[in-house]
């Protein structure tokens, strides 16, 4: 009886027993959230430099100089005009000074980047899978964003996400890292025999980002890849429809955004859908 009292407190006044319960059960909510948040924040910056990517480094542009300004009169943009998604709201996506649009995909990559880091996040997967994870969700969105407005893949961002993804590999899960080469390779080797068939669809661009795409997914750039042709599929018949046979053949139509989108989701359903491949298909 008195082991139970103490534990009951007095009552109204929860005891120190289950102050401490209280705040054990609170602590992984707590440290979720904070995750959450540093998560959708760090994206929403990275966000806000992707947008500058996209917009620089295809005309070999310095990143870094001049500072951000409007691109209709030049004025630098303050620091309390450049809080990613937040200041273009406040702004209604205008220029402070003379008043031009400010277009809404800088928004929008800002408030997706986020939202992806998020949604990575809260995979709670083993470190190196979120690790991985982020990092190519911060070299796709440059990537989409460059093919589908000038048709290239640079290289000085494929070929660095492909140093990137095996050094991460190496120092957080290097028992993994040989079947992470091997899909990276054989990703590639796919793409490069459908470029070289067909030397009017998928460029050598296509090939290197598959490569990246397999250092980083592993088995799941397998999904990855199918989802892509899934969708372009879709959107090619869909300009065929739109514009004729003929006219749609003619259309060029960048993949790496494809490719882009297929990782994206084979980053929170590859594993799951091999596994529903291997278990309904392959039994």
């Amino acid at each position: 009886m008195g082991h139970d009292a103490t534990r009951a407190g007095t009552a109204g006044r929860p005891s120190p027993y289950q102050n401490q319960m209280l705040k054990s059960e609170r602590a992984p909510v707590d440290e979720c959230r904070m995750e959450m948040a540093f998560a959708g924040v760090f994206g929403a910056v990275i966000g806000s430099f992707i947008n500058v990517i996209a917009d620089r480094l295809p005309s070999r542009r310095s990143l870094i100089r001049p500072a951000s300004h409007c691109e209709s009169c030049s004025a630098p943009i303050r620091p309390y005009d450049n809080v990613p998604v937040l200041s273009w709201l406040l702004l209604r996506g205008r220029c402070r000074r003379c008043d031009a649009a400010i277009p809404a995909r800088y928004p929008i990559v800002e408030g997706l980047t986020a939202a992806l880091c998020v949604a990575v996040v809260l995979l709670k997967s083993p470190a190196v899978q979120v690790a991985l994870g982020l990092a190519l969700v911060l070299l796709l969105m440059p990537l989409a964003l460059i093919d589908l407005k000038h048709r290239i893949l640079p290289n000085s961002i494929t070929l660095p996400g492909c140093i990137l993804a095996i050094a991460i590999g190496l120092a957080l899960d290097p028992a993994g890292e040989p079947t992470r080469l091997i899909a990276g390779l054989a990703a590639g080797g796919a793409l490069l025999i459908a470029a070289l068939a067909y030397p009017g669809g998928m460029g050598m661009g296509d090939v290197k980002l598959a490569l990246m795409l397999g250092l980083f997914l592993g088995a799941a750039v397998i999904p990855a890849i199918a989802i892509a042709l899934l969708l372009g599929t879709v959107v090619g018949v869909a300009i065929m429809a739109r514009r004729g046979v003929a006219a749609g053949r003619k259309t060029a139509v960048p993949f790496g955004p494809f490719l882009a989108a297929g990782a994206a989701i084979a980053i929170f359903a590859g594993q799951p859908l091999i596994h529903l491949y291997t278990t309904n298909f392959l039994h």
